[in-house]
């Protein structure tokens, strides 16, 4: 008898990528992928051509069940007869920072909705943009009925694909991220939806980690699916001492807890994970493309700015860059930009700028990190993912910069294969996932922590120069 085969699905703000695995293993068999278009308010019907495109050919075939790890916060919206209602509004999309900061104040304040839903929201979160909605197109928000996440869409159109779609689920990690239930009572807190939205709103039923959506027409199973970063968690099989450094396009920091964090300043988002335990995590908006950025800037392609960098001392002879590009989430700071201090005739060299956009992107990560240790947990290594984690200066920078060993697991899909783990974990039945190995590519342990932390320091001063009270950093 064959092994049964599973897949994961990651639907990213970039792409769809589909992984079908082993399921006792979680050895890839075949893969796939298709683009998504750019923006921060795209079509969710632009989600499911993408997967269609990338299950072509035959991918599914033989699959047993499948889960879907989404990017966090989208806000999908649906009419009466489960329309799509406007374009969903992304998580980087920040123009809802204001209704943030109002609904952050109409509560009570931070310690309020720390107390009720382990987080204070900013502009990323889903409850800031149903404000936002009520604000800046009132009728679009008369016509809404339900609201549901990017994962929680494309699970029920697979489901109802295959006739089998019974009503809109989600899970707990991702319902973590809307500002609106709480991974501490795990329950809606429909006082926060009235408050955001006016009213009431119809909202997916939360499934447990290992619970089923439904299954297909076809038979195949259809796991609760989770957010993106729930879903690297369970791909990379962290434990607590664990620290995930992801540096895709955004960047994010996260670990897995057994409690709520509590973090009144706001920093640290108290989310749930995807195992039914705590994932307090950190997002930026800047992390990859701060490189590309740089590339750009030195006329050179990402190999070729790695290869400046390395030429250039940790600290870049005192080059300091802020990297909010594109504003920034951790800290929050939606509408600043990036600052590049402390130039001097010596370092006004192409490869102490290219360290100095790539220390730039690691320092704020390093106060990422810090916030949680803030909270008390502590990283005991880190686990570097994402595409700039290939870079050789970019891992030494990191080992040094945060200070403890950098563990860089094999370059692989790891949304989509802890979709594809849980989805597996589904159809076992058992009470934990299965046991699938991650293969590391390399670990590094640091070289000379003492200037990285004198890099990370400076980092500090120019930011709290540039920025005072900015809480993370």
């Amino acid at each position: 008898m064959s092994e049964p085969l599973v897949a994961g699905v990651d639907s990213s703000t970039q792409s769809c990528k589909i992984v079908v695995c082993e399921a006792a293993t979680g050895r890839v068999v075949r893969q796939a992928r298709a683009s998504h278009p750019d923006g921060t308010q795209v079509s969710a019907a632009a989600w499911w051509t993408a997967f269609e495109s990338a299950r072509s050919g035959g991918l599914l075939d033989g699959v047993s069940a499948i889960a879907v790890g989404g990017q966090q916060h989208g806000m999908v919206t649906l009419d009466a007869a489960g329309e799509l209602v406007r374009d969903a509004m992304l998580w980087n999309d920040t123009s809802s920072a204001p209704q943030a900061a109002r609904l952050i104040d109409e509560f009570g304040g931070p310690p309020a909705w720390v107390e009720a839903v382990d987080l204070v929201p900013v502009a990323s979160f889903t409850g800031t943009k149903l404000r936002w909605l009520v604000d800046n197109e009132p009728d679009n928000a008369a016509r809404t009925e339900t609201v549901v996440l990017p994962h929680d869409w494309l699970t029920g159109r697979i489901l109802a694909d295959g006739n089998g779609f019974e009503g809109w689920t989600t899970d707990r990690g991702d319902a973590s991220g809307t500002a609106y239930w709480s991974p501490v009572t795990e329950e809606y807190r429909r006082d926060l939806v009235r408050l955001a939205f006016g009213r009431d709103v119809g909202l997916p039923r939360v499934l447990g980690p290992a619970e089923a959506a439904g299954r297909t027409a076809a038979g195949m199973l259809v796991a609760a699916g989770t957010g993106d970063n729930a879903a690297a968690a369970l791909g990379l099989a962290i434990e607590p001492g664990d620290v995930v450094v992801s540096l895709g396009t955004s960047g994010a920091v996260f670990a897995v807890h057994d409690r709520a964090v509590g973090d009144v300043s706001g920093a640290v988002a108290g989310f749930a994970d995807a195992t039914g335990r705590h994932l307090p995590l950190l997002a930026t908006l800047n992390a990859a493309r701060v490189l590309v950025a740089a590339a750009a800037t030195l006329d050179v392609d990402l190999q070729g700015l790695d290869a400046l960098a390395a030429q250039a001392p940790i600290g870049a002879g005192g080059l300091t860059l802020l990297p909010f590009l594109d504003g920034e989430r951790s800290p929050n700071l939606p509408t600043a930009r990036g600052t590049l201090a402390g130039i001097t005739r010596a370092n006004s060299t192409p490869a102490h700028l290219a360290r100095a956009y790539v220390e730039g992107m690691l320092c704020n990560l390093k106060g990422c990190i810090d916030a949680l240790s803030r909270n008390g947990i502590h990283a005991r290594r880190v686990l570097l993912i994402g595409g700039a984690a290939a870079a050789q200066t970019v891992r030494a920078a990191a080992s040094d910069i945060f200070g403890v060993p950098v563990l860089v697991p094999e370059p692989g899909e790891y949304v989509a294969l802890g979709a594809a783990r849980q989805a597996a974990w589904a159809l076992s039945g058992a009470d934990t996932p299965p046991d699938w190995s991650v293969p590391v590519a390399a670990t590094v342990e640091p070289s000379d922590p003492a200037a990285g932390a004198l890099a990370a320091q400076r980092y500090r001063e120019v930011l709290g120069a540039t920025h005072p009270g900015a809480p993370v950093g």
